[in-house]
């Protein structure tokens, strides 16, 4: 054997020990910091620390901050490992104008929710009341104003059923800046058409139209208004094709006569 390999057992076991040393310390110190970790942890779930102290509210318009809050079933003060993120939004989402509900903890005692609205895409009216309509169809009678609404377009004359649904389904494809061009949309059907409609826009044109190709055409108005002279009011056909018909001199000089004799 070559003399010069052999290691002295002498030698060897000083190193031996230090590496059981190192590794013996190493162990020592995982196992005190998860000790620690342990002691910390349940030091805080008994500590006020852990206590909800804040819950802020984002994306919410139509419910107040104090509604929403209530309806989570959070209060502050109750602690903060109680709470179940998923069973939080779902019952944000059982409120008739709530979308969605994204729910998160920041440690170490908020909660943050961020909540997103179903848009009031048009308004029913009933006699002197208008009741909002949602997106996803839903009529919510419950919230019934009398204050006339300028951000959506007023529904005459529907009721109830698949004509209404049909309507709402066209108006939520249409861009938002076309949805608020819209003043008025009566019902108003004709015995080769129970779907048509007639729209008072809110720069003077009128429109007939048809639900069966209502979203699709309506898309183009305001192409087809860029082409109109803005000072020659009429009515913008959609029917079939689309073409401009200006209102008759007599019915404006008729109305006005009216409007004086009324004022």
């Amino acid at each position: 054997m070559d003399k010069g390999k052999i290691v002295a057992l002498e030698d060897r076991i000083p190193k031996l020990k230090e590496q059981r040393r190192k590794k013996a310390n190493k162990r020592l110190i995982i196992l005190l910091s998860l000790f620690f970790t342990m002691i910390a942890a349940v030091a805080y779930t008994q500590s006020p620390l852990s206590h909800i102290k804040t819950i802020s509210i984002k994306g919410n318009v139509v419910y107040t901050t104090d509604e929403i809050i209530k309806a989570s079933g959070l209060s502050i003060g109750s602690n903060i490992w109680d709470v179940r993120k998923k069973k939080v939004s779902s019952k944000l989402k059982k409120l008739s104008e709530i979308k969605d509900a994204n729910v998160k903890i920041k440690w170490p005692n908020t909660v943050a929710i961020e909540v997103k609205e179903h848009r009031r895409i048009a308004y029913l009216k009933r006699e002197n009341k208008y009741i909002p309509v949602m997106e996803n169809g839903k009529i919510l009678s419950n919230k019934k104003t009398e204050i006339i609404p300028n951000t959506s377009p007023i529904l005459i004359q529907f009721k109830e059923g698949k004509v209404l649904d049909e309507m709402i389904k066209g108006l939520d494809t249409l861009p938002t800046e076309i949805l608020n061009s819209i003043s008025e949309i009566h019902y108003t059907p004709k015995k080769t058409d129970k779907y048509h409609i007639s729209l008072y826009m809110n720069d003077g044109f009128e429109v007939s139209a048809t639900l069966r190709s209502f979203s699709e055409k309506m898309i183009h108005y305001p192409s087809i208004v860029s082409q109109l002279d803005p000072n020659k009011k009429g009515i913008i056909d959609l029917e079939v094709g689309s073409f401009f018909k200006a209102f008759e001199k007599e019915v404006e000089d008729q109305e006005v006569e009216n409007n004086k004799g009324e004022g």
